[in-house]
């Protein structure tokens, strides 16, 4: 936080107890017009509003990984300079098949061969990061354990990349296909065309849509198991403890599963970019 009276003040969101507290003047408004907000309390007992530079434990999340992007990939670029033509080894004899399965099973196939190159960083880079991040969710320490891809702000963002790269790429074949679909009687251009129009937000709209919910589901499922727990522990001690075998042990299978979730879901966004990537530039026949 910022306020004129004290500068810069750093402090964890915990100091405020769930909002009961204040940390150093500073509360957390609980209701009034500034519900949600954290406010400095002056000592004439009046309400500042303090520049709010906190972020949240995505934030910090996203930070974590994009480092740790960083660290992997520069580390393994450097290896690969130092010693080209060497079969790999350690880090890179895991990342080195995962590059070559996105270049070659999703841009190549989705793309193809004299156009993928160009979209390789945004694709190679999109795909380690839901990855990685999928599977920094379902640790449960500190620093990882946030469900940053389960967040539709971060969803929404990597979707509006996707859409943005897809409109100033489309070539005039594209184009041409939107707003005069070959084949099409003349009364029913109108339809056709609005309906391709429409069908320019949907993609971007359901690439968000498709990433948020599958990685919520798996957690919603997680919760309901825990909640089980709580639920027959309230009607007896001992069907609380019985359920709680289950739900743990169907947890720890979901953890599994989630595993495979966390690598299709990373796939499954990078295959569709790529493919409307693929669209726009695609020539006409």
């Amino acid at each position: 936080m910022y306020s004129e009276n004290q500068g810069f003040v750093f402090f964890m969101s915990n100091k405020f107890h769930h909002g009961h507290e204040k940390y150093k003047n500073f509360r957390l408004e609980l209701d009034g017009e500034n519900k949600g907000k954290i406010v400095e309390v002056l000592e004439n007992g009046s309400i500042s509003i303090p520049m709010d530079f906190s972020i949240t434990k995505n934030v910090s999340s996203i930070f974590i990984s994009l480092i740790f992007m960083l660290f992997i990939f520069i580390g393994v670029a450097n290896v690969y300079k130092k010693n080209p033509g060497i079969a790999p080894k350690g880090l890179q004899s895991f990342i080195e098949p995962l590059i070559i399965f996105v270049r070659d099973d999703i841009a190549k196939s989705a793309i193809g061969e004299k156009k993928y190159i160009t979209y390789m960083p945004f694709l190679l880079t999109v795909f380690f990061f839901i990855f990685i991040n999928n599977l920094f969710g379902l640790i449960p320490i500190f620093p990882f354990g946030a469900n940053v891809t389960g967040n539709i702000s971060v969803t929404l963002t990597l979707a509006i990349i996707t859409f943005l790269i897809t409109t100033s790429v489309g070539n005039k074949n594209y184009w041409g296909h939107i707003f005069n679909p070959p084949g099409v009687p003349w009364w029913l251009l109108p339809l056709m065309i609005f309906i391709e129009i429409m069908g320019i937000f949907i993609k971007p709209f359901v690439l968000m849509i498709r990433l948020f919910a599958n990685v919520t589901a798996g957690h919603v499922v997680v919760l309901g198991f825990f909640s089980l727990i709580f639920i027959f522990g309230n009607l007896s001690v001992y069907a609380g403890y019985g359920v709680s075998i289950l739900s743990i042990s169907f947890t720890i299978f979901m953890t599994l599963l989630e595993l495979l979730v966390a690598f299709i879901q990373a796939y499954v966004f990078t295959l569709l970019s790529a493919l409307y990537f693929g669209m726009a530039t695609e020539e006409s026949h």
